[in-house]
């Protein structure tokens, strides 16, 4: 499932001529594009969908939108922890030390 998903811009920049921000989502960070919220600004709340800000949203409906995402189970639907998806392709779910576990985080690090 995809959702439009309430997150914080913690940082803007240019990306090829493109207003791109960093957006967290309660500890995940993604890159979203802004051109159809140009005005947005670090600090303020945006709801994102398929990698797109589609609007800001004040802080209070943000969070209560999170935490209700939350509460359901969609954002880890939707977002998911890397490392124990990881860990569970290569046969040893919770097992951070397992070799495809440190394989997938040292890609994510050079990224």
């Amino acid at each position: 499932m995809c959702l439009a998903v309430p997150g914080r811009v913690v940082g803007i920049g240019d990306r090829d001529g493109t207003r791109m921000a960093r957006v967290d989502f309660g500890g995940v960070e993604k890159e979203v594009c802004l051109a159809y919220v140009p005005e947005a600004a670090v600090g303020e709340y945006v709801i994102v969908h398929v990698g797109f800000a589609l609007q800001r949203l004040d802080e209070e409906s943000a969070l209560a939108s999170l935490r209700l995402f939350e509460e359901l189970g969609l954002l880890e639907e939707e977002f998911g922890d890397p490392w124990r998806r990881a860990a569970a392709e290569a046969g040893v779910p919770g097992d951070e030390s397992a070799p495809a576990v440190q394989a997938v985080q040292e890609k994510e690090e050079l990224r």
